[in-house]
């Protein structure tokens, strides 16, 4: 019953006393039959008095079934709401107009490297954040000046001695009442922070490669060009010898080979960092060793260095990518052969509790200590005059560390100045 019919029955309830009063001023109503009317009357009010308080307790309880409901609705949104918040990987804050935390979810404590609940705290004093000239950054300040949505990719934050570089996204919040009254001061504000560490390194990464590889590409090319440049010209006058033309010949096809072993290393290490051909094989180890060994020992010969392979009659199989595990080894093995002028070279693969090891041994020059630490960064080339008499891009090792990470595995490298080198690795046997 709603409460326009409640008022009517109240409304008729009051209203019979007076008719009955009427009716006896104006000699409707016989006196003598007053007792009559009374009860009559009473019986009349305690029906409509009955009525209304069912009437009302059938509504009350529809009001609060109703309120229940709405109540435990706006709690499972809400739960829902809390769920996906706490979910997400990116740090989410919401702060009042004065900028106190009064909600996050568990990815900020994560970010801030905390226990501690973050309620009630100033969001300047949570975020000591410096911008790309190291300035402190004032986020409060900036997020009350801001009216929409503002990114921004350049700063810092430093947690538990490590520096993160962050992307915060901050917006202010305003009610439906600010909206309509198109008041200037805002609700609170909504913050998201985002650990963007990797990709920018990444980014600089990838810049200062392209930068040097432009720069190492170049010199090979203007070497080249030059030289085809004065061949073509000195054969056109019959008073140059053969010889001379021949050794320009020689010089551009040497900067030809070197950029054709750039345009390779670099294309390995393109496929592996795409993850190209890295689909694992169940490949046979002793096979594998007898290809390379193979492979190689002609190249071996021209130098008149000794080949050797040492490899054991069970050696089974490893699961892995054949495409990275063959282009590791045979880094492993041209490098042996270039920088090798007179002894040998063994390739050996050895059984182990875990699986295989893998080794390439020389009796060549060696690596400095001070170099070894360096030997694994692209494009770094000893100082040393015999490993400069040698054309090389300073890509080779670089690449096989990308592949032995692909592979699931680290380099080892022994190596002694004018006693050789040994590289290493092993493969976990994931074939048991």
């Amino acid at each position: 019953m709603n409460n326009t019919s409640m008022q009517s029955i109240r409304f008729a309830s009051m209203l019979l006393p007076v008719v009955l009063v009427l009716c006896v001023l104006f000699g409707f109503v016989d006196l003598q039959g007053w007792n009559e009317i009374i009860f009559i009357l009473l019986s009349i009010v305690w029906v409509i008095v009955t009525a209304i308080s069912h009437a009302h307790a059938t509504s009350q309880k529809a009001d609060n079934a109703e309120l229940a409901r709405s109540k435990a609705q706006e709690t499972l949104e809400r739960d829902r709401i809390l769920t996906i918040v706490n979910n997400l990987a990116d740090a989410i804050l919401s702060t009042d107009e004065n900028g106190i935390i009064r909600i996050y979810n568990a990815a900020s404590l994560n970010l801030l490297d905390t226990n501690t609940g973050l309620n009630g705290k100033n969001i300047n004093e949570v975020l000591n954040l410096v911008d790309g000239d190291d300035n402190p950054v004032d986020l409060l300040a900036q997020m009350r000046q801001s009216h929409s949505v503002i990114v921004r990719d350049d700063t810092t934050l430093t947690v538990a001695d490590e520096t993160i570089r962050l992307e915060v996204t901050y917006s202010p919040i305003r009610s439906s009442y600010s909206v309509s009254k198109q008041a200037d001061s805002q609700d609170g504000y909504i913050l998201i922070l985002r650990d963007i560490t990797k990709a920018k390194s990444l980014e600089e990464e990838r810049d200062e490669f392209i930068s040097v590889v432009s720069h190492e590409l170049r010199t090979p090319i203007t070497i080249a060009e030059g030289t085809i440049s004065n061949v073509q010209v000195m054969m056109s006058r019959p008073d140059i010898a053969k010889n001379i033309l021949q050794k320009g010949i020689d010089t551009a096809h040497e900067q030809v080979i070197f950029l054709a072993k750039m345009v390779n290393d670099l294309s390995t290490l393109s496929r592996a960092e795409r993850g190209v051909a890295d689909a694992e094989e169940e490949i046979d180890v002793k096979a594998l060793v007898n290809d390379l060994f193979t492979e190689y020992m002609p190249e071996a010969k021209k130098k008149d260095l000794h080949f050797n392979l040492d490899a054991g009659t069970h050696l089974g199989t490893v699961m892995a990518s054949r495409l990275y595990l063959h282009e590791l080894l045979q880094n492993f093995i041209t490098n042996s052969i270039k920088y090798t002028k007179e002894g040998s070279i063994t390739l050996r693969a050895h059984r182990t509790d875990e699986g295989i090891t893998f080794e390439v041994k020389d009796t060549g020059i060696g690596i400095s200590k001070a170099d070894q630490a360096k030997v694994f960064k692209k494009f770094y080339r000893s100082e040393d005059y015999r490993t400069r008499e040698t054309g090389g891009t300073g890509l080779g090792l670089y690449v096989a560390v990308k592949l032995a990470k692909k592979l699931g595995t680290t380099i080892e490298l022994a190596s002694r100045l004018n006693h050789g080198s040994t590289f290493s690795f092993s493969l976990h046997d994931k074939t048991k």
